[in-house]
């Protein structure tokens, strides 16, 4: 079970024009406690910042599952309603739940939701698809992705 944190890291990034400007960007790191996930997304983060930056705000993030592509290059929050039947009054009732998704597009991240719901045996329908403003994410026990590799000796 992951325990999602939504860490905001502000910085001054250079933009293309060569213009330095203030931003604050969101990253999704796996992790037990708030501190954790502090101490997580500096780790992450420092080899790819040069210069100064801080996280401004850690929220707890909801999301039941994650699917990842790897090849997306943005993140959408799916709300998904699991469609149960109740025995006794036989009325249908649905309980939503939020995925994270990496997709390209809109219709990618339809399409890798129902891929990784494939294998469910509970009936399910999309309420919302919506695109984030996430950065990135960590899962639990994974290396910072630009980091180079350990040497045994």
């Amino acid at each position: 079970m992951h325990n999602w944190f939504e860490c905001k890291i502000k910085y001054e990034k250079t933009l293309e024009s060569g213009m330095v400007k203030k931003v604050t960007e969101p990253y999704l790191v796996d992790a037990l406690t708030f501190t954790e996930a502090e101490a997580r997304i500096l780790e992450e983060i420092r080899p790819f910042m040069s210069g100064e930056f801080e996280v401004s705000d850690i929220k707890r993030a909801r999301y039941s599952e994650l699917f990842d592509d790897g090849q997306g290059d943005r993140w959408y929050k799916c709300k998904v309603q699991f469609i149960t039947l109740d025995e006794k009054s036989g009325a249908e009732k649905k309980t939503a739940t939020q995925m994270l998704v990496r997709a390209g597009d809109l219709r990618e991240a339809v399409k890798n939701l129902d891929e990784g719901m494939r294998g469910t045996m509970a009936d399910y329908e999309i309420a919302a698809v919506q695109e984030t403003a996430i950065m990135d994410v960590f899962p639990f026990g994974e290396k910072a992705q630009g980091a180079a590799p350990e040497v045994a000796e």
